[in-house]
């Protein structure tokens, strides 16, 4: 697993990510594999994983390996196309195993996926093993599993996924996430199409090979390769998805999964996309509302919204440039409001963002923005969109038309002024994406044991009403609720790192109706 070093801001909230988060952004061109640092193996082999020291993946992540903890990786190759495995062609899998030295009593490995689609669960299992002080995992946890983070087919170490250059990604992010005028609108549509066409050029019938319903048929394999009679998993936001598949697909092989940030397999692409507008424009509510009430913390006080909408008005005609050349349009200020909503400690620093901009300054603006999107400072990017656009619509199978898609900027503008236009638009991708697709299923996990679903009032990304739904479409759903702000719960607060850890050690499911105060 060949990394690159790269400052951790912040530990664990960055890396969980929203699922259909598709605001137009994609990834750059590459080419190559990686370099393999653990060893390889077929799933189900009587000698599993393959496991060799990587002490080098914490160092180059955060500088340094987490106290007590060792680190070791390992490739599990799995088929292509799991509906004709005999004989193909294969994706590598990476793995990290991090172990603690005061490991008892074992259980066995607690297995991860940080969300996206498109997210490492490599980099989230390195981040949460600094413990709780850090915000990651309890001592509790790591006494009693193996954490195991892995990077999904198409992602990260993962064989992953590289079709768009950089200079494609940054147009993406730059344009106006609400263009008004039919040429505007064309220009952003006949990129769209570009960058799917360019993606079906490279990648042909491979594309469909990426879907959820895939990579959960690979998270079988993994629980083979750790030698685990059931699975043990924790999945966030995009996760939440892939572990409602595998729960479906693989029931009696269920032993504990806590899915947080609930994405709703029954929705389909477009009310699932209008569900997210709704989110991010109740989130910036709260946001703007927390700014009027705080206003020593909050610089663009009283009125935060006007100071943001503003910002991105002005920018449509005199955008102020950054330090390194790129203008701070719409599109980029959009997208540090993005953001900044992952967690109610980012409100803090859009509001400096916004009140820089206002003297000039677009640094801010440019940090936050980078930060989500995974964009380094000579201009390259992560594969962390490429692998999100990929995902999502080998996923989907009913995208909408082009004139669907402008028909609903105009109409969720009026529900959801700032958010609405762009999640429509953010849809294009997956109008022009090759035809060949493989939905994921919606239905009853029928024989699998109870499976907790955690939900978070203020969550931006997956709104807390999905949380119910996903439990009740799994039919053996546990909801477990809290009253916070950001994206995802565990192991945010003492109530809700309690109740998931109780259910992860000794299987006993929260208390019904159980809501957990902010704090």
């Amino acid at each position: 697993m060949e990394r690159r070093s790269r400052l951790a801001v912040a530990l664990f909230s960055v890396l969980v990510l929203a699922t259909g988060c598709t605001l137009p952004s994609f990834a750059p061109e590459g080419s190559g594999e990686p370099a393999r640092r653990g060893g390889t193996s077929t799933p189900g082999s009587a000698s599993g994983a393959q496991w060799k020291p990587c002490p080098d993946v914490p160092r180059d992540l955060v500088g340094k390996a987490a106290e007590g903890m060792s680190y070791d990786c390992a490739t599990v190759q799995v088929p292509r196309d799991w509906a004709a495995p005999a004989g193909g062609e294969t994706y590598g899998i990476d793995m990290i195993r991090i172990r603690s030295k005061n490991q008892k009593q074992r259980i066995g490995s607690l297995l991860l996926n940080p969300g996206g689609p498109g997210g490492s669960g490599i980099d989230v299992a390195v981040y949460l093993s600094y413990g709780p002080g850090l915000g990651g995992l309890p001592t509790g946890i790591t006494d009693r599993f193996d954490i195991v983070g892995f990077d999904p087919r198409g992602v990260g170490e993962s064989d992953p996924v590289k079709c768009i250059s950089p200079r494609d990604q940054d147009a993406s992010f730059a344009a106006d996430p609400d263009p008004a005028d039919q040429a505007a609108f064309d220009a952003i549509a006949a990129l769209n199409k570009k960058i799917a066409d360019g993606c079906t050029e490279k990648y042909g019938t491979r594309l469909r090979t990426f879907s959820t319903e895939q990579a959960a048929r690979d998270l079988d394999a993994l629980r083979t390769a750790v030698g685990d009679e059931k699975l043990t998993y924790l999945g966030y936001s995009y996760g939440t998805l892939l572990g409602a598949t595998y729960a479906q697909l693989f029931p009696k092989n269920v032993r504990a999964l806590v899915l947080d940030g609930a994405v709703d397999p029954t929705e389909g692409f477009v009310a699932g996309s209008e569900q997210q507008a709704k989110g991010f424009e109740r989130a910036f509510t709260n946001f703007t509302n927390w700014c009027a009430k705080n206003a020593g913390k909050c610089p663009i006080a009283p009125d935060a919204r006007g100071a943001v909408t503003d910002a991105m008005a002005k920018a449509e005609t005199s955008p102020v440039r950054g330090t390194d050349g790129r203008d701070a349009t719409a599109g980029w200020i959009f997208l540090s409001v993005i953001s900044s909503l992952y967690t109610e400690s980012g409100w803090a620093s859009l509001a400096s963002a916004i009140d820089e901009l206002q003297q000039g300054d677009a640094g801010g603006v440019f940090e936050l923005a980078d930060q989500y999107a995974e964009r380094e400072p000579d201009g390259t990017y992560s594969n962390l969109f490429d692998a999100n656009l990929t995902v999502n619509c080998a996923d989907t199978d009913k995208a909408p038309t082009v004139e669907e898609v402008r028909k609903l900027q105009g109409e969720w503008r009026t529900k959801y002024p700032l958010f609405g236009p762009a999640l429509a638009i953010g849809m294009l991708p997956c109008t022009y994406w090759a035809k060949d697709r493989d939905p994921y299923p919606a239905g009853k996990a029928e024989g699998a044991p109870p499976i907790v679903v955690v939900g978070t009032t203020g969550d931006p990304a997956t709104p807390y009403e999905n949380t119910a739904d996903l439990a009740n479409m799994l039919g053996v759903g546990h909801v477990l609720t809290w009253e916070g702000e950001g994206h995802t719960a565990y192991p945010s607060t003492t109530c809700i790192r309690d109740a998931v850890d109780s259910y992860f050690i000794d299987l006993k499911v929260p208390q019904e109706g159980l809501r957990c105060p902010p704090k």
